[in-house]
């Protein structure tokens, strides 16, 4: 499995001119990349494993592409194959697109370092330093341990627009060393969820639980602010450049909340459940619609799946997305669908007459449609039966605040707990009692 680490780095002032200078001659490279993909012989190049074969000229000719790591610099003319390999992937999907383009200096902020000219050194405490090969040595946040069992593939490092550098390790576990999924046929259906993703409640589970969606009202006032402070500067003048500082950093901000929100909801889920079943959204034709969209846009759901799956494999748990069509019309019970604009937030089936809030509904498609998938049957105790409306006592409400406050320590003790890639034992209590657990301590 691959997966990476990202670090904040602290290199002095001549390390990070040196940094500087490296990237730009990768951006000349990856530019020299696209040049001679649409100018050379097709037969002597055509991917990037034959266009390596070109570099030992490159040098001859341009003795400034010698300054950097040979290895560094494969990467490179590899990353841009990688972008055109994704191009050609949407354009067969059917979507509009052109070619790729040169690079400024703006748009290109990274290099990566594959294989070798690299090294991880004196990671005892939270400081840490990474040696570069032509570079030399850049003191990182060792914040958290690189797992024993991981081998280092690749070292990225960039320059944010903020001004800030990270350094991001790509990781390789061997599946033998993490934690073995149940079988299918053996999954404690009992133990899985359906997941509803919404804008009023960020996520929905199909037993009766909601956990709140983050309060950002305050970073866009903020990020409004920064951005009428910057349209009244002039563009080009330092003072632009700083304000322009101060607009991304709010920003930065912003996406750091959201990560870090989800990153501490997935690590929960993936811990207390045995399968989590989650709808297989289209965020992008949801982007495109007229309304709403910037709470989509924060939702960030695409990434929240995305840390689902990867997190899922870590921990030996089930994701699976299903359907989404359909979930919120259809009656969990029945299967009668009925029209409900928005605004209505209950869901009352005519047909049988089940009432539920309507995400706690759809959260319970999503549960039948996970099981569907997997070929298994409706657990015993079904929660169609035992859903709990909205203004019940009994009824579960997480609030955003309480997720953030909770998160790290459900992340520290799930390392602790995955240390030797065995699933602990849960105990068997009540529903109420392993959420109040999980997100109260």
């Amino acid at each position: 499995m691959e997966y990476s680490h990202r670090y904040p780095a602290y290199p002095t002032q001549e390390v990070a001119a040196e940094l500087e200078q490296h990237i730009d001659i990768h951006r000349q490279g990856y530019n020299y990349t696209l040049y001679e993909y649409e100018n050379v012989d097709a037969d002597d190049i055509g991917s990037a494993y034959k266009h390596h074969y070109r570099l030992p000229d490159w040098k001859d000719e341009f003795p400034v592409f010698s300054e950097v790591n040979s290895k560094a610099l494969q990467r490179t003319v590899t990353r841009f194959y990688q972008n055109l390999s994704n191009l050609k992937a949407q354009k067969d999907n059917g979507n509009r697109v052109g070619k790729l383009k040169w690079k400024s200096p703006r748009e290109f902020r990274s290099m990566t370092f594959s294989q070798s000219g690299f090294e991880l050194k004196n990671t005892s405490g939270r400081r840490a330093t990474l040696w570069l090969s032509k570079i030399g040595d850049i003191k990182i946040r060792y914040h958290r341990d690189i797992p024993n069992e991981a081998d280092i593939k690749e070292v990225t490092i960039k320059k944010e627009t903020t001004g800030e550098w990270f350094v991001s390790f790509g990781l390789e576990t061997d599946d033998a060393d993490l934690p073995g999924k149940s079988d299918v046929d053996s999954l404690d259906v009992s133990n899985s969820v359906g997941i509803d993703l919404g804008i009023l409640s960020y996520i929905h589970t199909s037993n009766g639980k909601t956990v709140n969606w983050l309060d950002l009202e305050d970073e866009y006032e903020r990020l409004r602010r920064e951005q009428r402070k910057l349209s009244r500067k002039e563009e080009g003048s330092n003072n632009y450049e700083k304000q322009r500082r101060e607009v991304a950093k709010v920003k930065r901000h912003i996406r750091r909340k959201v990560l870090d929100y989800q990153h501490k909801i997935t690590t929960w889920l993936v811990r207390e459940y045995d399968a989590v079943f989650v709808e297989d959204l289209n965020v992008t034709g949801m982007l495109e619609q007229s309304h709403n969209a910037r709470n989509k846009q924060d939702a960030a759901w695409r990434q929240f799946i995305t840390l689902l799956e990867y997190k899922a494999e870590l921990y030996g748990c089930h994701v699976v997305q299903v359907e989404a069509a359909g979930t919120t019309k259809e009656c969990a019970r029945c299967g009668v669908e009925t029209a409900k604009p928005i605004w209505v937030r209950e869901h009352s089936c005519p047909s049988c007459g089940f009432e539920c809030d309507r995400d706690a509904n759809a959260a319970m498609n999503v549960l039948q449609r996970g099981f569907a998938e997997l070929g298994l049957g409706w657990p015993e105790d079904t929660p169609v039966e035992t859903a709990l409306p909205t203004d019940t006592d009994d009824f579960r409400e997480v609030s955003a605040k309480r997720v953030i406050e909770t998160g790290s320590p459900i992340c520290s003790r799930a390392r602790s707990a995955r240390s030797h890639g065995q699933r602990d034992l849960r105990s068997r209590t009540t529903l109420k009692e392993r959420t109040a657990s999980a997100v109260s301590e």
